[in-house]
């Protein structure tokens, strides 16, 4: 291991690889092209703010996984990821970069036709990859171009012990973070203010582990701008009778825990009193059924017929896998709980739990990081349920 600060022994990534492996060979690949940072880092530790250029893992059926990405990227290749040797970091000319008249896919595909494989997996529903990438890759490389989005991702689906370790670190921040919300946040206070203070927070962690980076910013609406989910902050100061919902994360080493809790000033408006309650009273009937063995159908059917009893609905999915990510999701893109989702819940998976609703004046969020046992959904954090009022 090169890196200073290991995340994970190697014997941890060559397990990661051993089951990508099998999946590859399960859909006859004999070479994959893995494109997103997320699972760059998962199956080799590379970590780096690089994915702003072109850049990838190459995982044979039988070699040692190899980095490929900009010259300038290749020390800190060397400096993260578990592969020993010259020949695991291969890199490209900055002439490369954000040419019009040359593209790194030119280069990758004169990497690839070295390794050898006429069945190549490529991530092509991906942020990453795009479509010019695949233009370029297509056009040159003697080889079939197979779509394998999603391939690492589901991989990845079940945490290991450390990764859940790391989790648990992650929601231990974003309890300090909704805390230090609270304590401060103060009609009059202009947001930006607040959340800097959350930032500070976050990055500076807790004790024994410091605050990663998140992949989303913070999301804080408010008034009738938290009628929109994703809308994040400005300089306008908070008031009195509007609801101001904070969608944070914490994180530790690329590992997150997302959190949501919705702050009013003064007494909340009947409705949200009544939204309050019947998300809290379907949270709990989803978390009787998020157990292994179920389907993530079964937790978004609990969830919503619950709600359903209390008068609100919500069209949209009310969980999705969480764990290694990068900009710009926390997410990792595979399960959801929705009608028609029959993933079968396993222990060891993460979720955030987002039983958000969007109302006609505003919003009310009170969501939750959750490890899948064997016993069943155990809530990561300690942070009170329920609206916070000041």
């Amino acid at each position: 291991m090169t890196t200073h600060s290991p995340n994970f022994e190697t014997s941890e990534y060559k397990a990661r690889i051993a089951r990508t492996r099998a999946a590859m060979a399960g859909r006859g690949l004999d070479l994959l092209v893995v494109s997103d940072p997320s699972n760059m880092a998962w199956l080799t530790g590379y970590d780096g703010w690089s994915f702003y250029v072109h850049q990838a893992v190459i995982l044979p059926l039988e070699d040692a996984p190899v980095w490929w990405g900009r010259g300038m990227d290749a020390a800190g290749a060397a400096r993260t990821v578990f592969m020993a040797g010259t020949d695991s970091i291969r890199s490209y000319a900055d002439r490369y970069v954000q040419n019009p008249d040359q593209h790194p896919m030119e280069d990758l595909a004169r990497v690839i036709a070295d390794l050898g494989g006429r069945r190549i997996g490529v991530e092509l529903d991906n942020y990453y990859y795009s479509a010019k990438a695949h233009d370029v890759l297509s056009g040159r490389v003697e080889a079939y171009l197979e779509d394998a989005t999603g391939l690492v991702n589901w991989q990845r689906i079940v945490k290991s012990p450390r990764e859940i370790a790391y989790i648990r670190q992650a929601a231990r921040i974003v309890e300090q973070m909704h805390r230090a919300m609270l304590e401060q946040a103060e009609p009059g206070m202009p947001k930006h203010h607040l959340i800097a203070e959350i930032y500070r927070t976050g990055i500076r962690g807790v004790e024994g582990a410091w605050g990663d980076y998140p992949a989303i910013v913070p999301m804080a609406p408010s008034g009738m701008d938290a009628t929109a989910p994703h809308l994040t902050w400005d300089d306008q100061p908070l008031r009195a009778g509007e609801p101001t919902f904070f969608e944070l994360a914490g994180v530790h080493r690329r590992y997150h825990a997302p959190q949501s809790r919705t702050l009013f000033f003064g007494e909340p408006p009947a409705q949200y009193r009544r939204a309050e309650e019947a998300v809290l009273e379907a949270t709990r009937a989803a978390m009787e059924v998020l157990r292994p063995g179920k389907l993530c159908e079964d937790v978004a059917a609990a969830f919503n017929g619950t709600l359903a009893r209390f008068g609100f609905s919500k069209d949209s999915r009310c969980g999705y896998p969480i764990g290694l990510s990068y900009p710009p999701d926390w997410g990792e893109r595979t399960a959801s709980f929705r009608a028609g989702d029959t993933t079968v819940i396993a222990a060891g998976m993460v979720f955030h739990f987002m039983p958000a609703l969007w109302l006609d004046d505003g919003g009310i969020e009170i969501t939750e990081p959750v490890l899948v046992t064997e016993k069943g959904a155990e809530f990561l954090t300690g942070t009170p349920r329920g609206l916070f009022v000041k």
